[in-house]
């Protein structure tokens, strides 16, 4: 099983049931909503199927909303690309949860709201290699090019120097809605209905809030297998 597999297992809704990319108009002339509630990658949102959809809007304004776990990183990339090279004006809204990739996902709008009780995660990139020394410092040179790509992005949005985010990213830094407007991430806060909710299977990160986490001795198969993926021993042990 490739390693792309196993963490989008680990990432999917409890409920094992997927969330399609919801494209739908709105009421106000000219605005569309898209909404990304799921994971990023194969087993929820793919770059393919959101790139066409983006590609059909005709609207002055789209609205992005994300409530995501994140993903794959290059597919988030390609969409991120295809909201910036659209003629409408992008208004994010972080319902829930824009982990991970879906954070970065996020910096596509020009504008970015966050609910009250919501969260944004950033951490390094992952990867997982198989091979010799070459093998490994080639991954590793890799790893080290996305976060400096990331975190340029992020201190492009913020308007703060790309190294205040790279101690943020080694810890793995989960911001609460006031927070990650003083970090200059998003542009607002806004109280309606919304907030981050326990949908997801988030044992894969390290610091995941304990609002966000599986109940106690609510152990189901997927929350086992994320588990376990944070542990070396488990990547040796899925390992081709």
């Amino acid at each position: 099983m490739k390693f792309k597999e196993i963490l989008a297992r680990a990432l999917r809704p409890k409920d094992g049931k997927p969330a399609a990319l919801q494209v739908r108009a709105m009421e106000g002339e000219g605005e569309v909503e898209v909404l990304v509630y799921d994971q990023i990658g194969y087993w929820g949102i793919t770059a393919e199927e959101f790139v066409r959809e983006v590609k059909q809007i005709d609207a002055e304004t789209i609205h992005l909303r994300i409530d995501s776990p994140g993903g794959d990183v290059f597919m988030a990339r390609a969409m991120k690309t295809a909201l910036e090279q659209h003629s409408a004006r992008v208004i994010a809204h972080v319902d829930g949860l824009a982990a991970s990739a879906a954070s970065y996902l996020m910096l596509a709008g020009d504008e970015i709201e966050i609910a009250k009780g919501a969260f944004v995660m950033i951490h390094n990139a992952w990867m997982i290699t198989l091979g010799d020394t070459r093998d490994h410092t080639q991954s590793a040179g890799m790893l080290k090019k996305i976060d400096g790509s990331i975190r340029a992005d992020y201190a492009s949005k913020s308007g703060k120097d790309a190294e205040e985010f790279r101690q943020l990213m080694d810890e793995e830094t989960w911001l609460e809605a006031e927070e990650a407007l003083a970090m200059g991430l998003v542009d607002r806060v806004y109280k309606k209905d919304g907030g981050a909710e326990n949908r997801f299977d988030l044992a894969i990160f390290e610091n995941t809030p304990d609002a966000l986490k599986q109940p106690t001795g609510e152990k189901t198969a997927a929350a086992h297998r994320a588990a376990q993926m944070r542990k070396l021993e488990y990547f040796e042990r899925v390992a081709p």
